[in-house]
C-alpha cells in the first residue's frame, strides 16, 4: 500500500490514452464505489491563482489552506512532501483509489501501450514493476511477454472489461491481505446477569465457545476477546485470548485491542451474548461483506438502529475508531452509523437478540427447550 489499501494505476507514456481508459473505469465503478483519484505528473499545475484567497493566505505563511464551497473542498497543501501521508489521509473515505501515473513505484498497475511498444521494452527489462495487465491499441492476443507469463491483455477500449478487471482484482487483494478473523467478545461484567453470561450453557456449551463454533467456518483463526482479569478463567476454553489493552471503553475497547494486536485483521465480531445468532445468519453477513469499506453491518430496519455486535470491522476501520474515542466516542453503533459502511438488510429481530437479565435468560431456555421437543 503506497496510498491506500486498494489502489490501482494507469501507467503509460503521454499519448497512450491512460486518462480516457482511467476515467471510464471510474465511471464503470462509481456506481458501486466510492472512488478516489490521484493524477501524478501534472507540470506546474497552478490551483490557487495569484490574488485569490487562497493564495493570499498561502502567501502570509499558511502552510495547509482549505477552500470549502457548497459541495466541493479543495486542500492545498506547500508543505515539504511526507511519505504518502497527505495522500492516505485525503483518499481514506474512498473504497478503492485510482491513480494515473507512478509507473516506476511498486502499485499494481494496468499499462497503456502505445503504438511505438516502447515502454514494453522497460517492462521486459524489469524497471516496471507490479504489471496487474496490459491494455493494447491493437490484438490483445499479439501481446504475451516472456516476463510477464499469465498477464491479462486488453484492448484499451473495453473498458466495462477493464473495470470488471480491476474491481475483481482489488477483491481478490483484500481477500489475501485482509483475511477474515473470527473475535468473540466476552469482556462485559454481565453486572444485570449477576452471573458470566459468556459461561451460560444455552446449546450444551458455553455460550463463548458456541460463538466460537459458529465463526469458526467463516474465519482463519478465531479469538476471545476479555478483559485482563478475565484470561485465567477463559484460558479453559482452548481459544486464543486478547486480553483488553483499551480499557473501561465497551466492546470498542475489545476491537481495538484486537486491531494493535493483529493489524491488517478484518474481524468478524460476535458477543457472546446473542444465543439466537444461527449460522445462516451469519453467513448472509459474511456473503455481503465489502471490504472496501470501513464496515458490513445490519440496520434494523424499525429503528434505524446498526447492529455492532455482530458485524465485520475492517482494517482501515481503526484510525476513525480512535479518532472517535479521542472525542469521547465509544459507541460501536455511532461509528456505523456516521462512516462509510456496506448496509445488510437485517435479519429476523429476534435472532440478534442479546440476552442480559436472568428473566431474558430464563425465557431464552424455555425458547431453546421448546425447540428441542418440537425435533424430538
Amino acid at each position: 500500500m503506497l496510498f491506500h489499501p486498494y489502489e490501482l494505476a494507469f501507467c503509460g507514456y503521454s499519448g497512450s490514452g491512460k486518462t480516457m481508459l482511467a476515467t471510464a473505469v471510474v465511471r464503470h465503478l462509481a456506481g458501486k464505489h466510492t472512488v478516489g483519484y490521484y493524477k501524478h505528473g501534472c507540470h506546474h499545475f497552478d490551483i490557487d491563482r495569484e490574488g485569490k484567497d487562497s493564495d493570499l493566505a498561502a502567501s502570509a505563511g499558511a502552510v495547509t489552506v482549505m477552500v470549502s464551497g457548497p459541495g466541493k473542498k479543495a486542500v492545498i497543501s506547500h508543505a515539504p512532501p511526507e511519505p504518502a501521508d497527505f495522500e492516505r489521509f485525503a483518499f481514506s473515505s474512498c473504497d478503492i483509489l485510482i491513480v494515473e501515473g507512478l509507473k516506476e513505484l511498486p502499485i499494481p498497475k494496468i499499462i497503456l501501450v502505445d503504438e511505438g511498444k516502447k515502454i514494453l521494452e522497460r517492462i521486459e527489462e524489469g524497471s516496471v514493476s507490479m504489471v496487474a495487465a496490459l491494455a493494447v491499441p491493437d490484438d490483445p492476443s499479439s501481446y504475451r511477454l516472456p516476463s510477464l507469463p499469465g498477464v491479462p491483455v486488453f484492448h484499451r477500449d473495453e473498458t466495462a472489461a477493464v473495470a470488471s478487471f480491476v474491481e475483481q482484482h482489488l477483491m481478490e487483494r483484500a481477500a489475501v491481505s485482509a483475511p477474515l478473523t473470527g473475535l468473540v467478545l466476552a469482556g462485559g461484567k454481565s453486572s444485570r446477569m449477576g452471573e458470566d453470561k459468556a459461561l451460560i450453557d444455552y446449546h450444551g456449551t458455553s455460550q463463548i465457545l458456541h460463538a466460537r463454533n459458529l465463526l469458526a467456518p467463516f474465519c482463519r483463526e478465531v479469538h476471545l476477546s476479555c478483559r485482563i482479569e478475565q484470561a485465567e478463567k477463559y484460558a479453559a476454553s482452548g481459544i486464543p485470548l486478547i486480553p483488553d489493552s483499551y480499557l473501561d471503553m465497551g466492546p470498542l475497547g475489545g476491537l481495538l485491542s484486537a486491531q494493535r494486536a493483529l493489524p491488517e485483521r478484518a474481524f468478524l465480531v460476535v458477543a457472546c451474548d446473542l444465543p439466537f445468532l444461527d449460522a445462516g445468519t451469519l453467513g448472509k453477513l459474511v456473503a455481503g461483506r465489502n471490504p472496501f469499506r470501513f464496515a458490513t453491518a445490519w440496520r434494523d430496519p424499525l429503528s434505524g438502529r446498526f447492529e455492532p455486535l455482530a458485524a465485520c470491522y475492517e482494517p482501515k476501520s481503526r484510525e476513525p475508531l480512535l479518532l472517535r474515542h479521542a472525542a469521547g466516542l465509544n459507541a460501536l453503533s455511532g461509528f456505523l452509523a456516521t462512516t462509510g459502511i456496506e448496509e445488510l438488510e437485517s435479519p429476523e429481530p429476534d435472532i440478534m437478540k442479546n440476552i442480559n437479565t436472568p428473566g431474558e435468560r430464563s425465557r431464552a431456555a424455555m425458547a431453546f427447550s421448546g425447540t428441542k421437543n418440537t425435533r424430538q
